[in-house]
């Protein structure tokens, strides 16, 4: 079986996705898509995924799109990485998407990948709020328990830590979180662990 998922570095969304994939032990190979450059936009890919996003993953000729679709396949194929319930990964996933990616994403690529001229303080003051709202519900929670769910890495804890482990700055700084902080530090040191720009092809220049 080949599996190739379409990705770029950049993209906290395709992270989790290879990084599910790495630490499952599932073979993988990413094939880097040119975001900046416009490749999403471009009917070829379209033609992959109508939604013109990261991550893609061709699974032996079976397309699937969205990371916490790709990880549940990924709990699915392996049997790894569900905490012992499926479900309340599924509950840890969708905060994710709708919290704290939902404001990490956007708020990281205006403050460091849109052009200055394009960046609004506003907007980025609103996301900067809102993430440090979301922050403090998963400071409470990890400052209780080592993982987010069952007694080791789940996919809810990569869905949730996947943004927080880029460097460049977005408001998010480890030391105001310790809880946190302590738990990117349990991930980071999993057996098999890497950082998303050792995993993936980075569209810009480190």
């Amino acid at each position: 079986m080949t599996n190739t998922l379409y990705c770029f570095g950049e993209s906290g969304n395709a992270y989790k996705a290879a990084l599910a994939l790495e630490l499952a032990g599932i073979a993988w190979q990413p094939r880097f898509v040119d975001f900046f450059k416009g490749e999403t936009r471009t009917p070829q890919f379209r033609a992959i995924n109508s939604m013109g996003e990261v991550p893609v993953l061709d699974a032996d000729g079976t397309i699937l799109t969205q990371s916490g679709v790709i990880q549940d396949w990924v709990m699915a194929q392996s049997g790894k990485l569900d905490g012992g319930d499926r479900r309340e990964v599924l509950r840890w996933t969708i905060f994710d998407n709708q919290k704290v990616s939902g404001m990490a994403g956007p708020l990281r690529f205006m403050m460091n990948f849109l052009p200055a001229d394009k960046r609004n303080a506003d907007v980025n003051a609103f996301l900067a709020g809102r993430l440090k709202s979301v922050l403090l519900v998963l400071e409470g929670e990890v400052s209780k328990r080592d993982w987010l769910v069952g007694d080791g890495l789940s996919c809810a804890d990569i869905s949730c830590a996947g943004y927080l482990f880029y460097d460049e700055p977005f408001t998010f700084d480890r030391a105001d979180y310790p809880a946190i902080d302590a738990w990117l530090t349990r991930i980071s040191e999993v057996p098999g662990w890497k950082h998303p720009y050792d995993l993936m092809q980075r569209g810009l220049p480190g």
